[in-house]
């Protein structure tokens, strides 16, 4: 056992989407596909007496954080970093759930598997409603495809054989559990279409196509999303929206070229690991 840990984790941007249930959360989830990012979230944990958390230095309530350290019976300081905004389409509660569960793991003994880490993690952003798939993506890192719905023990991963300049622009937040707790019909029809295409032709062009497209067929894209979508398009970039949040990425220097400054990062080609 340690004094701390501390774990980064790459951010996420989900690019098309399922909804997989099941009562066991470590086999629900979704299918889809999507970019992790360098940008992401460093988190340290130090065992005490009680339970605290910060992001970026104010104190916070995570509850899929709370559900990580539920399961692995620990009481800990977590202390995060962000590079990117909470709620935003960046897979930041799945970035604390699983960089808590790594640190953790470390800096109190624990001694459990990589697999059992992320389940815990993945398990604990389902149940609280804040995610269904970025936390196995994060775990995997690149360009990664979920074919199949779950934790590692269940589901199943491709990933897209790429590095790609990631830029992004965020204009406000979008509540995850209320869209997936609503009518999920249109986005699984349309998730579906986009995995086939992205199945077919797994390159970054078709990736970026299928999740713009998904976005309209699935009735998420709000005004100023689709507006900053179609300048980048007449730019002669690509752009599509980071499901779910208010936030508009492209590759290479799209939103850069159709005029706007926007955050600038990469794809991350590993995974969520220890410092």
């Amino acid at each position: 056992m340690s004094d701390e840990a501390t774990a980064f984790v790459p951010g996420h941007v989900t690019g098309f989407f399922t909804v997989s249930e099941d009562d066991d959360p470590t086999k629900a989830g979704s299918q889809g596909a999507g970019l992790a990012l360098t940008d992401g979230v460093e988190v340290t944990v130090r065992p005490a007496d009680e339970r605290e958390m910060y992001l970026d230095g104010a104190s916070i309530d995570v509850e899929p954080v709370e559900r990580v350290l539920d399961a692995l019976d620990a009481d800990a300081v977590v202390t995060a970093e962000s590079e990117l905004p909470l709620g935003s389409g960046f897979g930041v509660s799945g970035a604390l759930s699983l960089g808590t569960a790594l640190a953790a793991n470390r800096a109190l003994g624990l001694a459990l598997s990589e697999n059992e880490l992320v389940t815990i993690a993945h398990g604990a952003e389902v149940q609280s409603g804040t995610g269904l798939g970025d936390v196995v993506a994060q775990a995997r890192g690149g360009v990664p495809i979920r074919l199949e719905p779950g934790g590692p023990q269940h589901n199943l991963l491709d990933a897209v054989p790429a590095r790609a300049r990631v830029e992004y622009v965020t204009f406000g937040e979008l509540d995850t559990e209320a869209v997936l707790g609503g009518e999920t019909d249109p986005i699984d029809e349309a998730g579906e279409r986009a995995l086939s295409r992205v199945v077919r032709e797994p390159t970054l062009s078709s990736f970026i196509f299928a999740s713009r497209r998904f976005a309209r067929e699935a009735e998420l894209l709000s005004e100023r999303v689709g507006e900053a979508i179609q300048d980048v398009s007449e730019a002669g970039g690509q752009a599509s929206m980071a499901m779910l949040g208010e936030t508009v990425f492209a590759l290479g220097t799209g939103l850069t070229d159709a005029g706007y400054d926007p955050e600038v990062c990469a794809t991350h080609p590993a995974g969520a690991m220890l410092r």
